[in-house]
C-alpha cells in the first residue's frame, strides 16, 4: 500500500506543474518522481522467490560478503594440498605465490608440477564454476520469478549434453569439426536461444512460457542425447557418464579463460542490476511504471544468464542443485536484495564447489566421482531443508 500512494503521489506532483514556473516545478516533479522510484527499486522484493527477509541482520550482511571473500582463497589453497600425494599448505602457498611473481619456488619439481599443472588449474575451475551456476541461478530467478528457476531447468544442460555426446561418440566430424567444449557451449547456447523464441508471444517474455518452453525443449535434447548414448561404444560409455554428471578432472589452464571471461562480464554487469532486479521481481506492472522495458530487460538478463551457463558447462559438464541451491541458501541468509545476494552468492558457490570437488576426489580414492553425484546428493537434502525454514514455502503460497 506504502507503494501505491508514493507512486500516487508522484503523479500527482509530476502532473500539477505551474506555468508561470515551468523549470522549477518541473525539476522539482521529476525529483520527486525520481525519488519515488529510487525508493521502489531499492525496497526488498516481495515473497515471490521466498522469504522477505534473512536471518542475518542487515549490518551483518557485509561481515558475511568479507567472510566468504577470505574463506575462498584459503578453500582453493587447502582443496590444491589434498589429493593422492598429500602437499602441506606451506608448499602449496610457497609454489603459488612464487609463480605469480615469476619466480621458481622452492619445493621439489614433482611438487611444483602437481601443484601448478594438475591441482590448482582444477580447483580455480571449481571455483569460477560455482560461482558462475550460482550467478546464472540468482539471475534466472528474477528473470521468471519462479523459486525453481536453475540453469538447468531452462534447457541449457540438455542442449550441451546432446552436442558433447555427439562429439564423444561421432566424433568432432559429425559437429563440424567443434571440439568437446566448444561444441557443448554453443549447443547451450542455442538451447538457451530456442527456449526464448519459443517463450515469446505477440513479442512479449512470458515467464511461464519460458519455464514450459525450457521443459520441452529439454526433453528434445535429452532424447537426442540419450539415443547418442545407445549408439556409443563400452569404452565410450564412461567418458559419456563422466560429462554427463560433471568433473574437473581434465582441467588445464587454458579451460579457465572462456569461464572466467564470462563471470567476470556477465557479473560486472549485474553487479549494477540490484534495483532494477528488485523492481521486476516485484511484478511487471511495478517494474514498468519505474520506466523499465520489461520484456527487453528480461531478455537481456537471460542472454547474460546463458552466456555464463553454457560458458561453465562447457568446461565442467552436467553439475546440477548448484544454480538452484546457492541462491536460496544465500536469500534465506540474507535477504532477497539483489544487491546483497548477488556477491553471496557467487563467493558461497564458488566456495560450495571447491569443498564438493575434494569430497568426489577424496570419497572413493584413489578412484574419481562425477561431482554430480555430490551435488545432487548434498543439494536435495539441503533445499528441503532451506523449503522447510522458508515461511512463504512452509505455508504453501
Amino acid at each position: 500500500m506504502r507503494l501505491r500512494q508514493t507512486s500516487s503521489t508522484s503523479s500527482r506532483d509530476a502532473s500539477h506543474v505551474d506555468p508561470t514556473r515551468p523549470d522549477v516545478d518541473r525539476d522539482a516533479a521529476g525529483r520527486s518522481a525520481g525519488d519515488a522510484a529510487e525508493t521502489v527499486m531499492a525496497t526488498r522484493p516481495t515473497a515471490a522467490l521466498g522469504s522477505t527477509h534473512g536471518v542475518l541482520p542487515g549490518a551483518a550482511v557485509p561481515v558475511v560478503s568479507v567472510m566468504l571473500a577470505l574463506a575462498l582463497p584459503v578453500a582453493i589453497v587447502v582443496a590444491t594440498g589434498i589429493g593422492a600425494v598429500g602437499i602441506p599448505t606451506d608448499e602449496v602457498w610457497e609454489v603459488v605465490s612464487t609463480r605469480l611473481v615469476g619466480d621458481s619456488p622452492d619445493v621439489a619439481p614433482e611438487v611444483e608440477q602437481i601443484i601448478w599443472t594438475i591441482r590448482l588449474p582444477r580447483v580455480l575451475l571449481a571455483a569460477i564454476v560455482g560461482a558462475g551456476l550460482a550467478l546464472a541461478g540468482v539471475c534466472l530467478q528474477a528473470v521468471v520469478r519462479n523459486p525453481l528457476a536453475d540453469p538447468y531447468i531452462l534447457g541449457a544442460a540438455s542442449g550441451a549434453s546432446a552436442a558433447a555426446v555427439a562429439v564423444i561418440v561421432l566424433g568432432s566430424s559429425a559437429v563440424f569439426g567443434l571440439g568437446l567444449s566448444t561444441a557443448a557451449f554453443l549447443g547451450a547456447l542455442g538451447s538457451l536461444l530456442l527456449t526464448l523464441a519459443l517463450g515469446q508471444r505477440a513479442g512479449q517474455v512470458s515467464s511461464t512460457r519460458l519455464i514450459l518452453a525450457g521443459v520441452a525443449v529439454g526433453y528434445v535434447f535429452s532424447a537426442v542425447t540419450s539415443f547418442l548414448q545407445l549408439q556409443a561404444e563400452p569404452n565410450q560409455l564412461r567418458g559419456v557418464i563422466f560429462w554427463l554428471l560433471g568433473s574437473f578432472a581434465s582441467a588445464e589452464w587454458p579451460d579457465l579463460v572462456i569461464p572466467a571471461a564470462a563471470l567476470f562480464l556477465v557479473g560486472g554487469l549485474l553487479t549494477v542490476q540490484g534495483p532494477k532486479m528488485n523492481a521486476l521481481v516485484m511484478g511487471d506492472d511495478t517494474a514498468a511504471s519505474l520506466g523499465i522495458r520489461v520484456g527487453r530487460y528480461r531478455v537481456w538478463l537471460l542472454i547474460l544468464a546463458s552466456l555464463v551457463t553454457g560458458a561453465c558447462i562447457s568446461v565442467a559438464g552436467g553439475i546440477g542443485f548448484v544454480g538452484l541451491m546457492i541462491p536460496h541458501a544465500a536469500r534465506l541468509a540474507v535477504g532477497p536484495d539483489h544487491r546483497r545476494l548477488l556477491p553471496v552468492a557467487v563467493l558461497a558457490g564458488a566456495v560450495f564447489l571447491v569443498f564438493v570437488d575434494v569430497v568426489a576426489r577424496r570419497v572413493a580414492a584413489p578412484a574419481e566421482l562425477p561431482i554430480g553425484i555430490f551435488t545432487a546428493a548434498i543439494g536435495g537434502p539441503a533445499f528441503l531443508a532451506i523449503m522447510s525454514r522458508n515461511n512463504t514455502w512452509a505455508s504453501g503460497q
